[in-house]
C-alpha cells in the first residue's frame, strides 16, 4: 500500500468520528508534493479551529482554490490571511459579484456572496476562466451545458442592474488535480450540474485525464419535500454518474437524503466525506472504499 497523497475535509455539514464541528459550507485541506493548499474555506475562522484539532499547520499552505463566489466557501478567507498572508488565493474574476438566494415571500432575497474585503488583499489572484497553475492544479469552468442546471438553483439570484436574475454561475470553477500518478476533480458545489463539470472535463481535457476521484457536493440537497420529479432528477444524475469509472466523494450540498438515494443505485462507487474525515488516495486495486477511523480510503 502507497499513499500519495492526503486529502482532509476540515469542514462540512455533518459531524464525522473526528470530533471536528459541522456547519453548512465546506473546505478541503490536501497535501501532494509539491503543495500544500485548500480547497475552499469554510463560511468562518471554523475552518481553524478544525484544522488545528486535527493537527494541520495552516502556515503551510501555499495556495487557496475558491470553487465560488458564496458565502459558505468564502467565509474563512479572512481569518485565514490573518495567520498566513503569503499563500496565493486563486478566484474567478467576477466571484466578488452580488450573488442572492431567496428565502421565499415573506423574508425575500438574502446576500450570501463574499465578503467584498476579499478583493482588496494583495494576495488575491482573479482568473478569467480556465487557467492552468501549475503542472499539478488546473481550474476550468463550464461554459457549455448538455445537462439542465440542478433545479435547486432556481433560489439562487444576481443582483445586476437593479434586478434579481438567475445566477448563471459563471463565477464557479473546478480543480484538477494531477499528482503523484492520480487525477483528483475538486467541484466545492457543481452548480453548473455535476454532469456538465463531467462533460466538461472530458471535451477540454480529454479521457486520457479523466478522474480517479471526484470530490465535492451536487446541490441537490432541499428544504422541502421532495416530489416526484426532484426523486427522478437525482436518479437520472446518479444512474449518468454510475457509467463513469471514477469514484464520487460526495458531501455539503448533496445532503443525505439525496445522497442515500444515490447510493442505492452507485453502490461502493459513492461515499460521503464528513466532517474531519480523511480521503486516502492508495495504490492498490480496482475502486473499493471505505471510512475507517475517520478516514474515507478510495483503492483503484
Amino acid at each position: 500500500m502507497e499513499t500519495v497523497m492526503r486529502i482532509i475535509n476540515l469542514v462540512e455539514n455533518e459531524p464525522g468520528d473526528s470530533g471536528c464541528e459541522a456547519a453548512h459550507g465546506l473546505s478541503f485541506y490536501v497535501e501532494t508534493q509539491a503543495h500544500r493548499f485548500l480547497f475552499d474555506t469554510s463560511p468562518s475562522e471554523l475552518m481553524i479551529r478544525n484544522a488545528q484539532k486535527l493537527g494541520v499547520d495552516l502556515t503551510s499552505v501555499d495556495t487557496v482554490i475558491l470553487s465560488h463566489g458564496h458565502y459558505d466557501h468564502s467565509g474563512g478567507i479572512l481569518p485565514f490571511v490573518e495567520i498566513n498572508p503569503r499563500a496565493k488565493i486563486y478566484m474567478q474574476s467576477n466571484a466578488g459579484g452580488e450573488y442572492y438566494a431567496f428565502d421565499g415571500g415573506d423574508k425575500g432575497f438574502r446576500y450570501i456572496g463574499i465578503d467584498k474585503k476579499i478583493l482588496s488583499l494583495p494576495q488575491v489572484q482573479l482568473l478569467k476562466g480556465d487557467s492552468k497553475i501549475d503542472d499539478e492544479l488546473q481550474v476550468f469552468a463550464v461554459d457549455n451545458r448538455a445537462f439542465p442546471l440542478p433545479s435547486t438553483n432556481k433560489r439562487l439570484r444576481e443582483l445586476r442592474g437593479g434586478q434579481y436574475i438567475q445566477d448563471e454561475f459563471h463565477h464557479e470553477q473546478n480543480l484538477l488535480l494531477t499528482a503523484d500518478g492520480k487525477k483528483i476533480l475538486f467541484c466545492g458545489c457543481a452548480h453548473n450540474g455535476i454532469l456538465n463539470v463531467m462533460k466538461t472535463l472530458e471535451r477540454k481535457f480529454g479521457k486520457e485525464m479523466f478522474p480517479d476521484l471526484v470530490i465535492g457536493g451536487f446541490h441537490l440537497m432541499k428544504r422541502t419535500e421532495f416530489s416526484q420529479a426532484d426523486t427522478a432528477e437525482v436518479t437520472e444524475i446518479a444512474n449518468r454518474l454510475k457509467g463513469y469509472k471514477s469514484h464520487f466523494a460526495t458531501c455539503h450540498c448533496t445532503g443525505l437524503p439525496v445522497f442515500n438515494q444515490m447510493k442505492e443505485i452507485m453502490g461502493d462507487q459513492l461515499s460521503y466525506v464528513r466532517s474531519g474525515d480523511e480521503v486516502v488516495v492508495e495504490i492498490t486495486k480496482p475502486s473499493e472504499c471505505h471510512i475507517s477511523n475517520g478516514q474515507l480510503v478510495v483503492k483503484d
